[in-house]
Order: C-alpha cells, then structure tokens, then sequence
C-alpha cells in the first residue's frame, strides 16, 4: 500500500492558485516523514503549462540567502532529499492548461517585479505561453528555439507563432475555452482549455516531462488524462485537430455503422461544429441529446486511450534514455470507466474524487477493483464535496472523527485516501486544506506500524459484482449520464447488508482486452452481473465456465443481450444462475458470508493475509454529531464463514484495547464466531490458523 500525501503546499487564507505550486521548505519533509509517506502527488513541477524557462526555474532557481534561512529549497533539491528518505516525487503535467498572467516589469523588462498579484509598480505586461512562444522578453526567459531549434508544426503544415491559440480546445464558435475551475475569479489572469489531440500540444507535454525527469522526479502523473472528453463539459471540442480527426473517423466507419443522420452527408468535407449549427445546435445546453453525440464521445473514448498511450510510453522512454525507471500516473478522475483502458499503461492509479464524502465504500471497493493490485491513492474533491465543511471545523477542534473516517475507510477497503498537505480548495475558497497534525500522524502511523501484517489487495471475499464497462456506456446512452448505473446500487445493498465483495472489471473488449480467466473467479462462490447488458465472448465464456465449476450468478437486468441465441442461452438457462431485481445475501451461495446482529451502519472487508491469516477490517459509519464523534460500541457479534478453519484472534486499533473472542464450527457452515468488546470507529481483528 502507498502512503500518499496531496502534497500541493498552497498557503493557508490564500487562494490555490495554479499551476505553479508554493517553493518547498525542509521543514515540509519533516512533516513528511512523520507522515510516513512513500508518495506525493500533485507535488511538483507544475509550472510548465506558463513556460518551458519557468518550469526550469522551479526546478533549478537560485534561492536567496533569505529563504535559505528558512530551509527554503528548489524542487530539484527537494526532490533529492525526498529520493534520499524514500518518498516519491511525482512531477504534475497539467495537460489542459494554457497559462497567461499579468506581471509587471522593471523599465528595461529584464526583471519581474510582481506577477499575478500585482502591486502597482513599473511596467505592466502578460507573461505565459504567447510571450514565450513568441520571445517578448529575451531577458526574462530563454528563447523558444533553445528547447524546439526548428520550431513546432501543426497538423496543417504550418509554423505555430501562438502556441495558446493554436492548441487551445475551441467551442462551437470557434472560441477559446477556459479551465474556469482554476481561474481565481476577478484576477486579471487566464488559463485557456488546451486539446491534446493538437500534436503541437502533445509535444509540448514531451518537453515538460524531459524537464521533469532531468530534475529527478521518481514519477511523472498526467493531470486530466482524459483531454479532450474533459472539453465538451465547457462546450468543447472543436478545434481543427478534433474536427479533423472526428471526420477520419467517420469515413473509416463501416456503413451498416453511420449513423443514420449522416446517410446523405458528404464526409470528405463534414465538419462536425458547423452541421450542427446548421440545424440550431450549440453544444453548450442539452448536449447529450444533440445530434451525433454519442458518437462523438466513443471517438473521443478511442483518442485519449492512443494519446495517453503515447504520453506514458515517452515518458518510460525517457527515463530509460536516463538510466532510470521512471513511474506513471495520471489523474483517473473518479475511476470514469472510459479509463480504464490506461489502467495497463500506469504503476500507480491516482483518483481525484468527483465528490468526496465521509462515507462512500462502494465506490473505494470499485476503485480497488479498478486498479487489480496496483496501488491505489486518492485525493479529495472540494467542488461538491465535504472539505469546505470540514476545514473550518477541524481547524475548531471538531471533525476529527469524520476526518480519521475517511482515511480509515480507504484502508479498510484496500485503497489509499492521500493526507492533504496545503490541499487544493478549488479557485474560489481563499484557503488550502491542511489537516491536524496530531491526527494525521495517529492515522498514519497505525497503517504503518502495521501495514505487512493486517494490509492487503487480496481478500476472502466469496462474491465478486462484475463491472461491465460497455454496459455503463450502453446505460448512459440510454438513460443520460447523470443517471446511476444500476452496479452502484447493488454494491450499496451488500453494503447496506453488512457483506464483503471484491469488484472484477469486464471490459468492453476493443480498446482493453479481456484478461481474466475462471481461476482468477475460484476464490468466489458467487459472482454477480448488474445490468451486464454486454458481454464480449471472452465474458459469456468466464460466466459460462464458472457455472459449470458449480459458481452461483446473481443477475439483474438484460445480461448479454448482445450474444447470439446459443451463448445466451448457455448462461440464461443454467440451473446455477438466479435472474433477480435486488441482490440479496440470502441467495449467496451458502447464504451470507457474514451476519452481525443490531449491526450499526458499517463495512467489512477481509484482508487475505499470505495463505495463514485473514485480517477482518471494520470500519463504522455511524458519527454522532452531538458527540462529535463515533462512540464505542459495548459490544459486537459476527459470524463469518471463510475459506480455511483459523482458532485465534487478535485485535487492533488506533483508539484503545478491544476485546475479542473467536470460535469456530465446522457443522455450521464453516463459520467463525468473532464476539468483539468496546468497538472504536475501526478496528481490524487478525485471524490466525
């Protein structure tokens, strides 16, 4: 398991601005090791998306004997001395951002005297991607033809004189769109929505990770990885790149498959903004009813899974030029399942939350799923999300339970919920998310001390809910996307059932290839399909083998309506499989798994320990806001069946001694009886044989 930290630094009672991130001090890395961290995301090296000379001077700048007092460092130092202690760095590209910020220059414009909180003095001016594309100020920055000597050429032959133009992701009417979520509102300055289907940008991007890996980073994480699907919330894209690409698309679909709408078009010259504004749309209201949308996202889907491709692939190649193993990453934003085809092209996942909540255990369970053993680390959501209501509060002394909920939870459930450390409180909020250092040194610690002995990314979950990615992308087609994929649901009833599962993801199969087999499913004796309307023939196989090898199928919805007649039939008409309208335990194979008497509202997860010991990992939900806090249970009672006899137990937790006892029937189903006393929020009880 990584121990991440959400390591932006901005200033407390400032406003987060991006993309350049506060100097570091030594002191941070005190912090960090207290900590113990091994990770830090969103961490360094930002800048590149203002200039290629400001990047460097992040990584390299002289530092003033002034600041030095204060153990003020260069991220280049800072990333040294991060390697040194065993934290990795990773270096943060923000793909869609196009920076221009208002300076003000001394009268030769050799020097800058303020830039984007400007203070009325000398020369104003902008400073950002024209200006260096273009040398406005030879004395401030290196020229552009020091990192490109023959310049960039777009896709249209030409020489690129405005790089923010140029790769700028354009609405419907040809206009720049803006990554408003980080424009501080009323400052002057301005960061345009760049397109990473415009090959100019994508070389861009290469020269930010050379700079990035030659200043030491261990990793390099791809912010909004899924450019330009991103776009079309702001009325994008349809840049030239885009529109281009979406035409070659089209041709190369087969005619059975064009849509009806373009039976009389002539493709060599279609242009997918102007047709629909032919016929009175605009692609800022209502989009997911506009003519050809759909098909516009699944030739999106297809671009970013080859871009992203190209991106990661450098920067391995890059690192091995170096002599080093460099890491990837990217900012998996909610675990989107259009994602999930880089899952393979990735050594750790990193999320940001769509929403983030003191409680949300389906989606951590999905998340470790997703990610099939690979590390997973998570950071918080402040738009929509709890931090604005939890900041202040914490920084009253209130909260602190909810706040060790959320990191507890991620744990339990097989994943990591990163510290925040100066975190991002979006562009409105003039403050950063720091968390109590008292707190996050206990939370931090307890996994820690124990992260070998009760952690795993294996468990002895005995049911598996398959996720079926062409399914959620057939249900959002036809139900709009704002509407919950029916999977959601019945995770949250075996939640709500107080019953551990692992999730399996099923593909759609083109732009990720099956890859699991019915050994991967022999640990399950049950495995359920929520609206897996679609399964490629590799999936009817898998579901179709664990039937025959005497696995139950809970299934609700149209399964595989996609298979012709016999497939379908294969799996609909065997006596192990249960069509159903709500999952219930009962109807487990065996029945539950677990039973907790008066239970209170809770998850379980059960750690596979090496071939000797289950860790049982509970983590309660049930906050009392009178109190501020969870309050101790007297009492607890479980029975649980697993898949080996254990006759010990031991408990652990970071908020006092539990008491426990542990009995074992074989006539009862292989049960184990585990009698808990004075149960905190979390506690993980160790099974030993």
């Amino acid at each position: 398991m990584e121990r991440g930290v959400y390591f932006d630094g901005w200033f407390p009672r400032q406003h987060c601005y991006h993309p350049s991130l506060p100097p570091r001090r030594l002191r941070m890395i005190e912090d960090l090791e207290a900590y113990r961290a091994t990770s830090l995301v969103w961490s360094a090296l930002g800048g590149g998306s203002i200039s290629l000379p400001y990047l460097e001077e992040e990584a390299y700048g002289e530092i003033d004997p002034r600041f030095r007092f204060y153990g003020f460092l260069n991220d280049a130092e800072f990333i040294q001395h991060c390697q040194e202690r065993g934290i990795k760095v990773f270096g943060i590209v923000f793909e869609v951002q196009g920076w221009e910020f208002p300076v003000e220059l001394n009268e030769d414009a050799s020097k800058v005297l303020s830039m984007n909180e400007t203070r009325g003095v000398g020369t104003p001016g902008w400073l950002g991607l024209r200006e260096f594309n273009q040398n406005t100020y030879p004395k401030i920055w290196k020229p552009f033809e020091h990192y490109f000597p023959n310049g960039l050429v777009n896709s249209d032959g030409e020489v690129v004189t405005d790089i923010l133009e140029e790769c700028t992701s354009r609405d419907i009417y040809g206009e720049p769109c803006h990554s408003t979520w980080v424009e501080v509102p009323e400052n002057p300055h301005y960061a345009y929505l760049m397109d990473r289907n415009n090959p100019v940008w994508r070389e861009y991007l290469k020269a930010i990770i050379r700079i990035q890996i030659d200043a030491g980073v261990a990793g390099v994480e791809l912010d909004e990885a899924d450019l330009p699907i991103f776009a079309t919330g702001y009325g994008g894209c349809f840049c030239k790149d885009c529109m281009k690409l979406f035409r070659a698309y089209l041709q190369e679909l087969p005619q059975e498959q064009l849509p009806d709408e373009l039976a009389d078009t002539d493709l060599s010259t279609f242009h997918y903004g102007s047709w629909l504004l032919e016929r009175g749309y605009d692609f800022k209201a209502n989009r997911e009813t506009t003519p050809l949308y759909w098909d516009y996202i699944r030739f999106q889907r297809r671009t970013i899974v080859g871009y992203f491709a190209e991106l990661s692939d450098y920067i391995k190649e890059y690192g091995r030029s170096k002599g080093r193993d460099v890491l990837v990453s990217g900012n998996f934003y909610y675990f989107t399942p259009h994602y999930y085809p880089f899952e393979s092209k990735v050594d750790i996942l990193i999320t940001e939350m769509d929403s983030t909540s003191y409680r949300q255990p389906s989606w951590c369970r999905y998340a470790a799923g997703f990610a099939r053993g690979k590390p997973v680390i998570v950071v918080e959501n402040p738009y929509g999300g709890v931090p604005p209501e939890l900041l202040p509060r914490m920084k009253d002394g209130k909260g602190y339970d909810q706040y060790r909920m959320m990191q507890y939870e991620a744990a339990a459930l097989g994943i990591n919920m990163s510290v925040p450390y100066g975190a991002w409180m979006g562009s409105v909020i003039e403050d950063s998310f720091w968390a109590p250092h008292d707190v996050t040194v206990e939370i931090q610690n307890f996994i820690a001390d124990h992260e070998e002995e009760l952690y795993s990314t294996t468990t002895y979950s005995e049911a598996a809910v398959a996720f079926s990615v062409q399914s959620a992308f057939d249900w959002s087609e036809a139900n709009g996307s704002g509407n919950r994929f029916p999977f959601w649901a019945t995770c949250d009833d075996l939640v709500a059932q107080k019953q551990p599962f692992d999730v399996v993801m099923f593909p759609e199969g083109v732009l990720r290839e099956d890859a699991l087999s019915v050994e991967d499913l022999s640990q399950y004796r049950t495995l359920i399909l929520p609206e897996c309307t679609f399964l490629t023939p590799a999936q009817a196989s898998l579901v179709k083998g664990f039937l025959d090898r005497g696995g139950y199928v809970l299934a609700t919805g149209d399964v595989g309506r996609n298979l012709g007649a016999t497939e379908r039939s294969a799996i609909l008409g065997h006596p192990l499989m249960l069509r159903t309208d709500q999952v219930r335990a009962e109807s487990f194979a065996g029945g539950p798994q677990v039973s907790i008497e008066d239970a209170p509202d809770l998850a379980i997860n059960v750690h596979r320990i090496g071939d000797k010991q289950a860790a049982i990992h509970v983590i309660r939900y049930d906050y009392d806001p009178e109190r501020d806090a969870v309050p101790v249970i007297p009492e607890m009672r479980l029975d649980i069946r697993l898949a080996r006899p254990f006759r010990m137990v031991k408990t652990f937790s970071p908020m006092g001694e539990v008491g426990a006892h542990l009995t074992f029937s074989r006539d009862v189903r292989e049960m184990h009886r585990l009698e808990l006393e004075n149960v905190p929020l979390y506690v993980v009880a160790l099974l030993q044989g």
